[in-house]
């Protein structure tokens, strides 16, 4: 989900790419124990419904996102994460996965979707990691900042929720993302002095076989999410709730 609404998720136009299907996993063995069996869900920044099929279910799935081709028919609604059209605490559940970073101002729509909770209700948050992992590609995927784990929490606590879990993810393909972003930061120097930057976001290729070596890399880590919080990685997870009182 975009400031403007323009550039759109990479995953509308690579729905199957390997690092949503990967991160599908991840955010079911971290947060999918904080869904329950809610009434209603709100689903933020549903242009990347590839990754949260696994909240979907009996209850009834609201979806919003700025850009009309994240949404499916009938199903979502056009609109800002930091003004919601919906009325004070009518959600059990709000997923907001890769959304805040998109938002001018991250207090305001962590604000509404405190609003939008009910007493009780659960917080769903991924974010990516690291200001030091800034690079072109976060430009024009229309990103305002980046986060580490402590910052999301401070900025979660501040909002008013109490955080039940925060955790990197990606841990076990690190290593990779690191190099890929030095990598990245190299070309984009040199692009820099020739002019000759990409204006869209675009995600790097990734040949079969390494693509089945990162996919069995974070299917492991699944599994380990499940037990245990992970000191690194390139997305930041949250689960928080709104007090009952």
């Amino acid at each position: 989900m975009t400031a403007a609404g323009q550039r759109g998720s990479s995953s509308i136009h690579s729905p199957h790419y390997w690092w949503y299907r990967a991160r599908a996993g991840l955010l079911q063995a971290a947060l999918g124990t904080y869904l329950g069996t809610p009434s209603r869900l709100l689903d933020v920044g549903s242009a990347d419904g590839p990754s949260v099929e696994w909240m979907r279910g009996d209850h009834q799935r609201v979806a919003i996102d700025l850009d009309p081709r994240g949404l499916n028919t009938g199903e979502g609604v056009c609109a800002s994460a930091s003004a919601l059209p919906f009325d004070t605490a009518t959600f059990d559940v709000v997923g907001a996965f890769d959304v805040i970073e998109h938002c001018p101002d991250e207090g305001a729509a962590l604000a509404e979707m405190y609003r939008v909770l009910s007493p009780g209700g659960r917080l769903l948050v991924s974010v990516p990691a690291y200001e030091w992992a800034w690079s072109g590609h976060d430009v024009r995927a229309g990103h305002y900042r980046r986060y580490t784990r402590g910052r999301l929490v401070s900025a979660a606590m501040k909002a008013g929720f109490v955080v039940d879990r925060a955790t990197y993810a990606f841990c076990a393909v690190f290593p990779l993302f690191v190099t890929e972003r030095i990598i990245r930061r190299v070309r984009e120097r040199r692009a820099d002095r020739h002019e000759e930057q990409e204006q869209t976001a675009s995600l790097p290729y990734v040949h079969p076989v390494l693509e089945t070596i990162l996919l069995g890399l974070c299917r492991a880590e699944s599994r380990l999410l499940r037990r245990t919080s992970l000191p690194v990685g390139s997305s930041v997870l949250l689960a928080a709730v709104k007090p009952a009182g």
